[in-house]
């Protein structure tokens, strides 16, 4: 497995295949279209357990490579989610260039929809930051391949709570690992990103009699939500040397990185955010060093593809709940491999999902 440290030199000379997070992506589509404005991309990492299913990000981003190294790792980071959670589905993810707060429309997203039609079911989508169930809803009128409708259009709805719900069982069973206990209560929790699933997180955690802090870029949103709460708020982002036994990242990615880890003090990092560790290689020993555990995030954010998932197989709330908490489970067995082969957690983790890959596109080979 690579780094995910952008080479610029490869960009400027192959700017899709040279970039290091391409890692072997099957398919790459540009979509543009003049009359809607809509500028997109999804990735499509690969395809062996089943169709990419993943979510469609709307963001502002700096440029458009960033976007482009946003949704190839994001689709990749999809492969192992599934494979891991025993799903039979690949990964893949889409991301549409633009301020959903301002430039999203019906008609932008019926124009997405029919791109994602064009692909005849290799990739499935569903929503993710800046999108909503009802935005998936418009989708569904030009395509079939959306997942995460309504539940009143026959969908699992919004899959921000199983997503938090899973999350959480990943920071218990992390909490077991470090402490001796699952047991959250009186630990000192910061939370930074208190958007759909951040909120939730912060309700089970408080539930437990956690000491929760929360941190985001919405001055507004941690006032509330600190009333709401009882929870403590701190600004800015001069957070990660905070005196704490959990940090849980649930916001955007890379806030392990050359610049934060050396300043961390928690004993713990188990949160919904996507790519994590800005260099899984580096970072992951940097944290294993340090006697960090760290809960992986494509294991422990799996819950919202739990839940879409539920939409094509056709398996109810139970078994929703069930396979959710299995995350649990599935984190020890991270932590226990992760000693006994004296490997990274990262690492462990993506061996259990990339032997599962390799023995199904055996099986399908012979």
């Amino acid at each position: 497995m690579t780094s995910q440290i952008i080479d610029t030199e490869a960009i400027k000379n192959d700017p899709v295949f040279g970039q290091i997070s391409f890692d072997g992506h099957e398919q790459i589509v540009f979509c543009n279209d003049e009359d809607t404005g809509l500028k997109a991309i999804i990735g499509i990492h690969n395809t062996v357990l089943g169709p990419a299913l993943g979510g469609t990000r709307m963001w502002t981003y700096k440029s458009e490579w960033d976007a482009l190294n946003d949704v190839l790792r994001l689709s990749r980071g999809m492969t192992y989610k599934s494979a891991i959670t025993g799903l039979n589905l690949g990964g893949g993810k889409a991301v549409i260039i633009g301020d959903a707060k301002t430039q999203k429309n019906d008609d932008l997203m019926r124009r997405f929809g029919q791109f994602v039609d064009s692909l005849s079911g290799r990739y499935i989508t569903a929503e993710d930051v800046g999108m909503e169930t009802r935005d998936m809803d418009v989708i569904r009128e030009v395509t079939p391949h959306v997942t995460g409708i309504s539940e009143s259009k026959g969908g699992s709805g919004n899959p921000s709570p199983v997503t938090a719900y899973g999350v959480y069982m990943g920071m218990k069973a992390a909490a077991k690992h470090q402490f001796g206990t699952d047991n959250l209560e009186g630990k000192k929790v910061l939370v930074q990103g208190v958007g759909h699933v951040g909120e939730t997180l912060v309700k089970y955690i408080t539930d437990e009699g956690a000491k929760v802090i929360i941190n985001d870029i919405n001055e507004a949103r941690l006032e509330e939500l600190s009333k709401k709460y009882n929870a403590n708020v701190v600004l800015g982002n001069d957070i990660y040397g905070l005196d704490l036994d959990i940090y849980a990242p649930c916001a955007l990615g890379a806030t392990i990185n050359d610049n934060t880890i050396h300043q961390l003090k928690a004993k713990v990092i188990a949160g919904a955010a996507n790519n994590q560790l800005a260099d899984e290689v580096k970072h992951g020993k940097l944290l294993k060093e340090k006697g960090i555990a760290y809960a992986p995030d494509f294991l422990i954010n799996a819950g919202g593809i739990i839940n879409v998932y539920a939409e094509l197989e056709g398996y109810g709330r139970d078994e929703i709940v069930r396979k959710t908490e299995n995350i649990y489970n599935t984190t020890l067995e991270i932590f226990k491999l992760s000693e006994k082969e004296n490997i990274t957690t990262h690492r462990a983790a993506f061996n259990i999902a990339q032997n599962r890959i390799d023995t199904r596109k055996k099986e399908a080979n012979s």
